[in-house]
């Protein structure tokens, strides 16, 4: 199956020597949700304007397809949709109406615009909002009308820029089980996002940019291999004859706060042994395991602490 991405050594240089995009290449495939990440001024941005054909490279290529798009390209126009962080032109809109007409511009007829928009936005949890000007909506509220519109007509390929900014837990689930709906369904969905921990629940490969180029790519459990993070340990309670195995069993931090973190690499099962001596145990208050996470990756390539991040109680 050709990927519905393929992008080859693409390169956007600016005026005064700034790269954007140093050399990239990678592949997304049709069906899965590929994850963009970095902190602002990695290059996601201006990576994704020449996705959608909004931004011409300075050398490389974008394939679509496997065909190669130009800026302002037809192709994009009736393949992709772009759900930018900045607020919808349509102000002046209700929600309905904004949802109803970029269906009808993706080629739906007006009685299929109007009863696409509707189920959409009872989906989304605002169907009763449909009347509402959209310019006069809150912050979130704006993001799903914005959202709703981005999904008119069921566009194969979906690039979202931080989709649920804005939005409480219980909506943002609600978003992201529609999404799922949709790649079941066969969409390709490319999130853009410095949001770590929701991209790890819901990204099938990410590609982490750095000073504009992919510092690493990969199913985030690779990544994790690849980059050899450890397990590590949260002991609280620690007594004299606990921070004694601490320290036998590997690097020890925050010994002085009496919640102590010891890394334990691959030797988990013999590190649990040893702190189940009767006489070590008893100094504990509690014991979690903590796995490496996808943000432990990203702030290992960004230069920050490395902590483990998930956690399991034991």
């Amino acid at each position: 199956m050709v990927a519905a991405y393929s992008v080859h050594r693409l390169t956007k240089r600016y005026p005064g020597g700034v790269t954007a995009s140093d050399n990239l290449s990678f592949d997304v495939q049709q069906g899965e949700i590929f994850g963009i990440l970095g902190p602002n001024g990695a290059g996601k941005s201006t990576l994704v304007r020449q996705m959608v054909g909004l931004t011409r490279p300075s050398s490389g290529g974008i394939r679509l397809f496997g065909k190669q798009i130009r800026p302002h390209d037809a192709l994009v126009r009736r393949s992709v949709s772009f759900l930018a962080q900045s607020p919808l032109a349509l102000l002046d809109l209700t929600v309905k109406e904004a949802v109803a007409y970029t269906g009808m511009l993706r080629g739906l007829s007006p009685q299929q615009a109007e009863r696409s928009a509707q189920a959409l936005l009872d989906e989304l949890g605002i169907g009763d909002r449909a009347r509402r000007v959209i310019g006069r909506m809150s912050g979130g509220e704006h993001r799903l009308a914005g959202l709703a519109a981005a999904l008119a007509a069921d566009p194969p390929v979906l690039i979202l820029d931080e989709p649920t900014n804005e939005l409480d837990p219980v909506i943002r689930s609600r978003v992201w089980n529609l999404l799922e709906r949709r790649r079941r369904a066969g969409s390709t969905i490319v999130l853009v996002t410095h949001n770590v921990l929701e991209a790890e629940r819901v990204v099938d490969r990410v590609a982490i940019m750095a000073r504009g180029r992919i510092a690493a790519i990969g199913t985030p459990e690779a990544l994790k291999r690849q980059l050899r993070l450890q397990v590590s340990l949260e002991l609280t309670g620690a007594t004299a004859a606990v921070l004694g195995v601490a320290r036998e069993l590997g690097d020890v931090r925050d010994a002085a706060s009496g919640k102590v973190r010891v890394r334990v690499g691959g030797n988990l099962g013999a590190a649990l042994q040893r702190l189940a001596d009767p006489a070590v145990f008893s100094g504990l208050e509690s014991l979690r395991v903590l796995h490496p996470s996808l943000e432990d990756v990203y702030l290992s390539i960004h230069g920050q602490p490395e902590e483990a991040g998930d956690d399991r109680a034991v």
